[in-house]
């Protein structure tokens, strides 16, 4: 009595066509404005990262993925294992994979 009924009315070719390119064009950009701000900066990191882990050297302080501060005692370029000193005259053998960073003088 007081709501009258609402009918839907027959889209146009040319307005479906319209509305797909429009909601192509949206997630074109939502995949863009994803790409810059999740994909590309976690890709940054990640070659930074792997920069670092190659060049640790004998002397650098590092951290663990176990959360062990060790000192590397030896450490080849070609080679994944590193000898590491986690306490005076205690060494063990660690992977370069396993090293979470690689820490500066002043930490």
């Amino acid at each position: 009595m007081f709501i009258s009924p609402a009918f839907a009315q027959a889209a146009g070719t040319a307005a479906s066509g319209s509305s797909l390119t429009s909601m192509i064009v949206q997630l074109l950009l939502i995949f863009a404005i994803f790409y810059l701000l999740l994909i590309r900066p976690q890709q940054k990191r990640l070659k930074e990262h792997e920069a670092r882990l190659k060049a640790i050297k004998k002397g650098d302080k590092v951290l663990t993925g176990g959360g062990i501060y060790a000192k590397i005692v030896e450490a080849k370029e070609n080679e994944d294992e590193l000898k590491a000193e986690i306490a005076n005259g205690i060494t063990i053998k660690i992977s370069r994979a396993t090293v979470r960073d690689v820490l500066d003088d002043e930490k």
